[in-house]
């Protein structure tokens, strides 16, 4: 599976939060999996998402696209977001037994 880990600020979450909400087909379509939406501790409006996609070649057409960057515009997204793409080597979930 590809990631992308995308970090940048916003200037109403709720606002953001709401058309993000409505872009969801949009991403599905484009080979995301699943997501997962974080707020930094220190700043409410500093926003961290890691998407899961299909393959490497739809993460990076997908954040790449002019009609993303128009989204994010207009959700309003402050500065250039961060955008890292990755690739999973190893993942653990769960807790271990107790002893």
């Amino acid at each position: 599976m590809a990631y992308i880990l995308v970090r940048h600020g916003v200037e109403s979450f709720d606002e953001w939060k709401r058309r993000f909400d409505d872009h969801d087909d949009v991403r599905v379509e484009s080979g995301q999996q699943s997501y997962q939406l974080y707020r930094t501790d220190s700043d409410p409006s500093d926003v961290v998402m890691m998407f899961e996609f299909d393959t490497m070649a739809n993460a990076r057409s997908f954040a790449e696209s002019d009609d993303q960057r128009e989204k994010m515009a207009e959700a309003g997204v402050q500065g250039e977001p961060e955008i890292e793409y990755l690739e999973q080597i190893t993942a653990k979930t769960g807790t271990p037994p107790s002893a």
